[in-house]
Parts: structure tokens; sequence; C-alpha cells
């Protein structure tokens, strides 16, 4: 057993060593700086001076993640090109490329895609990859991007749903939900029922969606 005057000096320095991570957490890098107010000059200078591209926010952003957030895409693809880590998870689990999906910023995912580099398996807080926000979300062109990759188009998220069954129970039924329907049975999506046993038709008939319904009652053509 350490002696207690070593024990204390242990302590002691884990106190400092944790408050000095936290403060340097809390206190944004001249990047991070950069991306919040879209200085693209300050953007290109942190880079070339050798900044930290993985440095955190105090959610646990990157600088890539913040400019993703901003659909600031100049920003993004400096940092994608400097090669920030388009992987690395906040405090919520988002990532540049799974928040790129989910909320349709386009020409940053298809940056993140060039790269080879993202996880197509990565999954968000509700354990969905992806393609399932951009499906229930309504973006079909983001929808489309990501059935052009490996991604998998059954994927089933900690709720028990596919992002067929997100886009039939979470949308409205509309033309833009019936587009992104139409696109992921083009794709193969199966008719996953529920963990109640219902199945995406089912759930569609019962909204009265009858356009989806026929879609996936006719399955891919």
């Amino acid at each position: 057993m350490l002696p207690k005057i070593l024990r204390v000096f242990v302590f002691l320095i884990g106190l400092i060593t944790g408050a000095v991570a936290a403060e340097a957490r809390e206190a944004p890098s001249m990047l991070i700086e950069a991306v919040i107010t879209g200085d693209i000059p300050a953007i290109k200078a942190a880079i070339v001076s050798g900044a930290d591209l993985e440095q955190r926010d105090s959610k646990g952003r990157t600088a890539l993640l913040i400019a993703t957030h901003a659909d600031n895409v100049e920003a993004a693809r400096l940092l994608i090109e400097a090669g920030a880590d388009v992987n690395a998870k906040d405090d919520i689990r988002d990532t540049p490329f799974l928040y790129a999906g989910a909320e349709g910023r386009n020409e940053i995912l298809k940056a993140i895609l060039a790269t080879g580099k993202a996880n197509l398996k990565d999954t968000n807080r509700f354990g969905g990859t992806a393609l399932i926000p951009a499906a229930d979300h309504g973006y079909p062109e983001t929808v489309a991007i990501l059935l052009a990759t490996d991604i998998d188009v059954d994927h089933v998220n900690n709720l028990g749903w596919t992002a067929l069954m997100e886009a039939v129970i979470l949308g409205d039924g509309g033309p833009v939900q019936q587009q992104i329907v139409n696109l992921l049975v083009e794709a193969g999506a199966k008719d996953i029922p529920d963990r109640d046993s219902v199945s995406t038709l089912d759930h569609a008939r019962q909204r009265g969606y009858d356009i989806i319904a026929q879609r996936i009652a006719e399955g891919a053509r």
C-alpha cells in the first residue's frame, strides 16, 4: 500500500490533470472560434499553423462537426482536406458523417463520402445509421446519396424501426415521403415489422397513406 503522503500526492495530481483537461476542452481553440464565426481566412491560417483538428468544444464537437451543424460547406471542405476525422463523436454520439446525413447537409456529406473514411455502420444515440433520420426528416436527395453507398438499407435502430418504417410512421404521407419510400423500396428495403409485429405496409394503410401503401406492396420494380 502506498504511504499516506504519496496517496495524497497522487490524488492531487489527478485533480490537477482533470482540471487542466477540462479547461482545455472548455477553452475554444483559434480553429474552433474561426469555424463558429465562419472566418474562412482564419480557418485556413489555423490549419496551416498546425492547429489540432480534433480539439473539442464544451459539447464534445470538433471543428468539422461545428461546420457541419452550420452547413458551412467551404469550412467543412477545408477541414476534410486537412484530414479532420469524419467519424469523431460528440457528447450525444453525433459525428460529422451522421449529422450531415441526418440533417441533409448534402454537399458536406458528399465531401465526407469522397474520402472513403465514413463509417457507414456507425450509429447515433438512437442506434440508427445516417440513412434512418435522413428518411424520416424528409431529405430524398440525402437518402439517394446514402443509398449509392454500401449502407445497410434494412438496419434496425433501438426502437425496432428501419428507414422505411420511420419514413412511414414519422412522415406525413405527402409527396416528399412518397419519394423517399420509393427510393428505399427500389433499393430493396424489406417490410420489416416493428416490435409489435405491425408491418410498414399496415402502418401506411392505417394512416391512409394509400400511395405509399401501394408502393410498398409493389416492391422493387
